[in-house]
Parts: structure tokens; C-alpha cells; sequence
């Protein structure tokens, strides 16, 4: 490609950034890395009415955690601009849409149109019972100056409206689903201009990819239907309009797209549930885009350097959270050790309402400790989340046992009782502290009481974890501690209550 790559992500701060939301900018950023263009974010933030203050925030705090950094665009606090085409927040830009507003109403090619929202309702209804197609008829488009005159005179709120050709068709060769027609005169004569001054969606991205030197323009496959009227727009100024590209909408498992009926669809929820971003920019990436039929592992390097457009599908993609659990639960275990742990520190610190560890352990954690215990859970996590239940027994001090953990087949209460006394005292002078002694210790106690390793282990585990379930038990031991252990021997025997 000649001309210098220069695509943008364009989102409105009307929610949560969304999954689908976020793949479009990742398919952009990809692009821009690929050919070393430039990435750039722009805030239509048009929709006052919709306009959520937060959602600002949130926007650009997901791209930062998903290290999706841009070239130009606001700040990441989004208090101020950065880049030679500032500002970035079209709430900023207004005077430029009025400009251009005027420059097409001289040259007739848009209309002022002072049609109240009652009489368009009602063209509607009329429109739908004789199952015409829907759309405005008009009306305003050929009013003389006099009627028009008379009409400014009423203070009657207006919209200005672009006057799409009759005749003829429009077309785009679309970057993805080749050349697409459309016939002029089934277009409408979409609002450039609201009545409360704010250009809508058409005017301003127009107005802002060609002034903004936008290259390409990879959107979500809903916006294709507008991609005629940008291209009349286009015309109608006299610029050259960008390459369209439309990226394949995001299904659920019943083939609907994406929603929150699925749910979660709000990129941060998928943080805050423990999944790293280098995954999700992985799992994100191929749904829609794939470099052959067997390759699912990408590190962010290789996405870059074989990113295309020609390899990105039509059709929809499928959104599958196994296989995203799975694909979070590889980078965990290709993780190192030393970032694992401090990634984990700030879910295990949370509330422990939020998903954090129980209220009683205390905060901040040690994280050397934390270092020990976290080769046992590399390779049972799937996303950070999972983390505070499987590691919280390595934390507490009390542990809760219920006695029949300590019966089974093979062991009776009393017994089990007996076997604990024997490890609780080998234990006491037990020195040499390490996993492969402790299990050594363990194997010749068996040995010596005549039963079997298996149920002897287990009685162990439980005593020494209060699980069933747990890490490996003689390194889990060792990273717990001689006097850990020995304490929660005490209170198993204790819990089964000893000598009564």
C-alpha cells in the first residue's frame, strides 16, 4: 500500500465498551501495526442524549488494559488531546459540521426540513399499513422560499436534511465483501444537522475521517447500510472517500448476535473475571479472521505481522467462552511464575464479596509467600479469578472440617483418629521440610500401620488443607509449613473430638 496507513476507532460513550465494540478497534489497531500506519481514536460523543460521563473513562481504560495503544486521540484520562488533528471529541468539532452544513446548503444539496416529530410518526404508520417502505416523503425538500421564509418566521425547530440524487446507484468496492449497489432512489433523505444544533452520525464521521486523513474505515457490518450516504456525501463535497471494510458481527451460541441475554459483553467485566488481555486479544482476533485452519496460539507479534484483510471472513463469528476459558488457562501457564503471582495479588486483595480472599486474611499479601504456592496453581487455573478459592487454603488460619471427610471405605472414625495422631507426632520431629522427604515420612507410616497409601494420603490432605481436593499434598505441605501443618493437624484431631 502507497499511501500511509491511517485508520480509527470511532466509538460513542453510550455504555460499557462491548466486546464487538473492541474487536473492531483491535482489528483497526492491527492494521495500522501491520503496514506501520497510524492508529487514531475519535469520541462521538454527538448523542447528548445518550451520552453516559463514564463511559468515556471506561472506553479508554479498556484499550489501555488490552494494550491497544493509539497514535492519536484523546489523553488516557481523556481530559485533554494529542495529535496534529485535535480535538478528538467531536463535542468539540461543532463549528466544522456547521460549515460544512452551509457549504452544502449552497450548493443545494441539502434542505432545511421543519417537519414535526408528530407528522413523521404518523407517516410512519400510514407507510406500515400499506406495507410501503419506510422512510421520509419528502415533504420539506421542495418548499419554496417564501413557505420556507414563513416558516423560519414561526421559530418552528428545524433538522437539515441531505438531498439524496433520485436517480442512479451508489456503489463501494468494500474491502471485504467486494463491490455492493445500492439504488439512489429507495435511499433517504437522512438529518445531517439536528434541531439542537448537533450534526448526527453521517455529517460528522464524514467530516471527521476526511479531515482527519482517514485511510481506511473498518466498522461493524451493521453500519454497511449507511456506507451509501457517506459516499454521496463524499461527492457532494468533492473528496475522495476512504477504503470500507465491514468486519463480521459477533454471535451468541444460538447464532443471534452478540448480547447481553449471552452474557457479559462489557470488555472490562472480562478484566475484572480474571482473563488477560493478551488472550482476549488472541480469542478476539479469530473471531473473524483466522491465518489457516489449525493455528488458534498467537503472541501479539505474530497477529501483527499476519494480519490481513483478505483473511477476514463474511460471516458472522461464534463467541465461545470454553474456548476462551481455555485460551486464558494457556497464557497462564506460559505465564512466568513472578508475573502470575503479581497478577493475582490485586483479585486476591479484592473484598471478598467481589471474588477476593476470605475477610479474615490479612492484606496486603506477602508476595513471597505467594511465589511459593503459585507453581502449585499454574496449571488448575483457568483465569485469574479462580485464584483466591484455590489459594486461600495456603492463607487461613482456621480452617472448618466436617467429620465425615476424615470415614471412609477403607478408614473408620476411630481409626482415622489414630492415623492423625501418628503423622501429628512423626511430624513434630520431623526436620527435613521438603516434599519429597515428607511423602518418604508419609509412605513408611502407611507401611508401618499396615493400610494403603491412598486412604492415608487423603485423611492428610483433608487434615493438613481441609479439602478433598487439593495441589499436589507433600509440596502443597511444604510451601504451608512445619508449624502450619502441624497446627491444622491439631485442629483436625481436635474437630473429631479427640479421647471422647
Amino acid at each position: 500500500m502507497v499511501q500511509q496507513i491511517r485508520v480509527r476507532y470511532a466509538p460513542s460513550p453510550t455504555g460499557d465498551p462491548h466486546l464487538g465494540n473492541i474487536r473492531t478497534a483491535m482489528f483497526n489497531w492491527l492494521m495500522a501495526r501491520h503496514y506501520d500506519g497510524k492508529f487514531i481514536v475519535r469520541i462521538e460523543d454527538t448523542d447528548q442524549k445518550r451520552y453516559v460521563p463514564e463511559a468515556l473513562t471506561n472506553i479508554l481504560e479498556a484499550l489501555t488494559w488490552l494494550g491497544l495503544d493509539w497514535d492519536e486521540g484523546p489523553t488516557e484520562d481523556g481530559a485533554s488531546n494529542q495529535g496534529p488533528y485535535a480535538p478528538y471529541i467531536q463535542s468539540q468539532r461543532l463549528e466544522l459540521y456547521r460549515n460544512n452544513i452551509t457549504v452544502l446548503l449552497s450548493r443545494e444539496m441539502a434542505y432545511p426540513c421543519y417537519c414535526t416529530p408528530e407528522r413523521l410518526k404518523a407517516i410512519r404508520t400510514e407507510q406500515q399499513s400499506k406495507n410501503l417502505q419506510i422512510g421520509y416523503d419528502r415533504h420539506c425538500r421542495d418548499l419554496g422560499a417564501k413557505q420556507r421564509h414563513e416558516l423560519e418566521l414561526t421559530d418552528t425547530p428545524k433538522v437539515i436534511r441531505f438531498k439524496v440524487p433520485q436517480e442512479g446507484t451508489t456503489s463501494v468496492t468494500d474491502l471485504i465483501r467486494s463491490e455492493i449497489s445500492w439504488q439512489n432512489h429507495l435511499l433517504d433523505d437522512f438529518i445531517l444537522l439536528k434541531s439542537d444544533g448537533f450534526p448526527t452520525y453521517h455529517l460528522a464521521v464524514v467530516t471527521d475521517d476526511h479531515l482527519m486523513d482517514i485511510s481506511h474505515v473498518l466498522r461493524a457490518e451493521e453500519w454497511l447500510p449507511s456506507t451509501p450516504k457517506h459516499i454521496l456525501l463524499y461527492d457532494a463535497f468533492g473528496w475522495e472517500p476512504p477504503h470500507f471494510g465491514h468486519l463480521p458481527m459477533i454471535l451468541g451460541p444460538d447464532k443471534a448476535k452478540l448480547s447481553k441475554r449471552h452474557g457479559a459483553t462489557s470488555t472490562l467485566e472480562y478484566r475484572d473475571w480474571g482473563y488477560l488481555p493478551d488472550a482476549l486479544v488472541n480469542f478476539l482476533a479469530l473471531l473473524g479472521w483466522s491465518l489457516d485452519d489449525h493455528t488458534e496460539i498467537f503472541k501479539r507479534l505474530d497477529l501483527i505481522s499476519n494480519f490481513s484483510l483478505d483473511r477476514v471472513s463474511k460471516s458472522g463469528a461464534v463467541f465461545n467462552i470454553e474456548k476462551l476459558e481455555w485460551m486464558n488457562g494457556v497464557y497462564i501457564r506460559e505465564m512466568p511464575q513472578s508475573e502470575l503471582a503479581e497478577n493475582l495479588i490485586p483479585i486476591l486483595e479484592r473484598p471478598e464479596e467481589d471474588g477476593g480472599l476470605p475477610t479474615e486474611i490479612e492484606r496486603p499479601i506477602d508476595q513471597s509467600y505467594l511465589l511459593k504456592a503459585v507453581p502449585l496453581i499454574q496449571e488448575r487455573i483457568k483465569t485469574l479469578a479462580d485464584g483466591p478459592k484455590i489459594l486461600s487454603l495456603f492463607f487461613l488460619d482456621n480452617l472448618t472440617y466436617d467429620e465425615s471427610w476424615m470415614i471412609s471405605k477403607e478408614i473408620a472414625l476411630p481409626e482415622a483418629v489414630k492415623i492423625l495422631t501418628v503423622i501429628t507426632d512423626k511430624l513434630q520431629s520431623h526436620i527435613n521440610w521438603t516434599s519429597d522427604s515428607l511423602e518418604i515420612m508419609s509412605r513408611g507410616i502407611a507401611e508401618s500401620l499396615l493400610i494403603q497409601t491412598s486412604p492415608l494420603f487423603r485423611l492428610l490432605r483433608i487434615a493438613t488443607t481441609g479439602r478433598t481436593a487439593s495441589p499436589p499434598l507433600f509440596q502443597t505441605m511444604e510451601v504451608l509449613g512445619k508449624d502450619r501443618c502441624l497446627n491444622r493437624l491439631k485442629q483436625a484431631l481436635s474437630s473429631v473430638n479427640l479421647g471422647t
